[in-house]
């Protein structure tokens, strides 16, 4: 949800999301708590899912291919249809606007995310997704055989910041203060990422890719999945708190969970699976808006735009002779329309899907709770050390920082800006977490929020105008230990699921490389022509 940076900070284990708000209090910090909305995912319409009710179908409709869901998954099913002359088609969306945990919102001053906010720099076998970002014009061509990138849309410096000791430095490796067992076995670690980045299996293939479809099978890699990452670096001795902080943070950046919850291949894939390849040195960067990600989705959807109906609860996908019959209930009519089509790509969470298809399963599937605030400041943050960079952690922090919205580009405001506050509930059963983060009140979050900011940046203090919180019960799939190359059976065509739930790993890339072979297939079953990008 937050970042993937191949990076660490060491959060306090013992500030868990069970503890009272008072866990991330600031001593002394009683000013009133600004204004700000509570939102999220829209709950009426996903209760509404499971309580059902809906009238019968009043209406008929026909396509070719039906997508159910436009987050990043289903926009990139409709994008690569569109982008191979495939018309026929029309996505389905339960929200109000599509794009799923890549939305933004927008106040005067800049536009901002509401979950994730950026993308690494693709790797070679990326070849679909970098083919699609030549066409938004974020790839401008290449140079000596590499790819190069519009330097405006690549994260400009300073890139992160830790604070560390009492104050910011730059990068997120502490850099001082360590004993030699720290440095030893984070030297040690980074040099068997350093292997696995660069290893391959028995069959040829990348030990680890990005999209991961492209791994190796080789089954002494495989097995990795089969035992937690936590587990993993127990059996090698390595448990100096500094590295276990580095793990720890990096499962809770990409996956929203602690490292005895997810899987070593999982773990070792964060840091190994991605090779960015451009020109220039600029492989090792990342592609990052104001906006995040729905510069992405934005820009996917705009490819089709007539195409999107949104306010649909999709309530019924069944078989239909050689089809697919499915019934949503249009909220801004009233009425259940019933669209027979060719072919449906379900772009759901399997949790979802489960509920719409009987040839849908969802067991093993477990998915991580966050919330994500947006802070409107009147003044940049500071404090001792190096500048304000575009993200901004703290080592002793259970949050996993923020990131500025109007770091980027040669409109970069030097006031007031909104800062995006990542956390996720990962030290409870995601049920838990889930129960947690409804029924807390809107009071106390924010109060946890401001603490938390203010802890590291107290200059601050009086400067925050407005926290407005959007809360993620599901935000992403967990890679539990077994599950990523376990057995998950898909449904067999006509029916085609698309999300990051197929891979396992809850990853733009992953989504968008979803997006694109269930596309691929169902033009394939119709007998549509095109050149493959997967």
């Amino acid at each position: 949800m937050k970042a993937d940076r191949r990076a660490f900070i060491l959060g306090g284990a013992a500030v868990g999301m069970g503890l009272g708000a008072g866990a991330f209090a600031l001593a002394g910090v009683a000013d009133p708590l600004p204004e700000g909305s509570l939102a999220g995912a829209d709950l009426a319409r996903g209760h509404r899912l499971v309580t059902g009710g809906f009238p019968p179908p009043s209406a008929t409709r026909a396509t070719g291919i039906a997508i159910v869901g436009g987050g990043v998954a289903g926009l990139a099913t409709g994008w690569r249809l569109a982008e191979a002359g495939f018309d026929d088609f029309t996505l389905l969306e339960l929200e109000d606007r599509a794009g799923g945990n890549a939305r933004a919102g927008r106040n005067a001053t800049t536009a901002f995310p509401l979950g994730a906010h950026y993308l690494p720099v693709p790797n070679r076998e990326a070849r679909g997704l970098r083919h699609m970002l030549t066409r938004f014009g974020i790839v401008q061509g290449m140079q000596d055989g590499a790819p190069v990138y519009d330097p405006e849309q690549l994260c400009a410096d300073l890139e992160e910041r830790l604070f560390w000791q009492g104050r910011w430095q730059e990068g997120l490796i502490p850099r001082t203060g360590l004993a030699a067992a720290d440095r030893a076995e984070l030297a040690a670690f980074e040099a068997a990422m350093r292997a696995f980045q660069t290893m391959t299996g028995a069959d040829g293939r990348p030990a680890f890719a990005s999209p991961s479809a492209y791994s190796s099978r080789d089954p002494a890699l495989l097995a990795l999945d089969r035992v937690s990452f936590a587990a993993w670096l127990d059996a090698r001795g390595w448990r100096s708190p500094v590295l276990r902080g580095h793990v720890r943070y990096a499962m809770r950046d990409d996956y929203g969970s602690e490292p005895a919850h997810v899987s070593a291949w999982a773990g070792i894939h964060y840091f190994a699976g991605r090779r960015g390849w451009a020109a220039a040195g600029a492989g090792g960067n990342e592609l990052t808006w104001p906006e995040g990600n729905a510069r992405l989705t934005a820009l996917m959807a705009a490819r089709f735009a007539a195409r999107i109906s949104p306010a649909q609860i999709v309530h019924r996908v069944a078989r239909d002779g050689d089809g697919v019959a499915i019934d949503h209930f249009d909220v801004a009519q009233g009425v259940t329309v019933r669209t027979h089509a060719r072919a449906a790509v379900l772009a759901v969470p399997r949790f979802v899907g489960a509920r719409l298809s009987p040839d849908v399963s969802d067991a093993g599937h477990s998915y991580a709770p966050w919330l994500v605030a947006n802070v409107a400041v009147d003044r940049l943050p500071e404090g001792r050390g190096v500048p304000l960079a575009w993200d901004n952690v703290s080592w002793t922090s259970e949050s996993l920082g923020y990131v500025v919205a109007t770091h980027q580009g040669p409109a970069a405001v030097t006031a007031g800006t909104v800062l995006t506050w990542y956390m996720p509930l990962s030290t409870q059963p995601p049920a838990e977490a889930r129960r947690l983060l409804r029924d807390r009140p809107a009071a106390e979050w924010k109060r946890i929020v401001r603490d938390d900011l203010i802890a590291t940046n107290p200059e601050l203090k009086g400067a925050i105008r407005r926290i407005d919180l959007w809360r993620w019960g599901h935000a992403m799939i967990r890679p539990v230990p077994g599950f990523i190359w376990g057995a998950r059976p898909a449904p067999a065509p006509p029916l085609y699921l698309a999300h990051s739930d197929s891979a396992g790993l809850p990853l733009f890339e992953e989504a968008h490389h979803a997006g694109f072979v269930a596309a691929e297939a169902a033009m394939a079953r119709l007998g549509h022509r095109f050149e493959s990008l997967t």
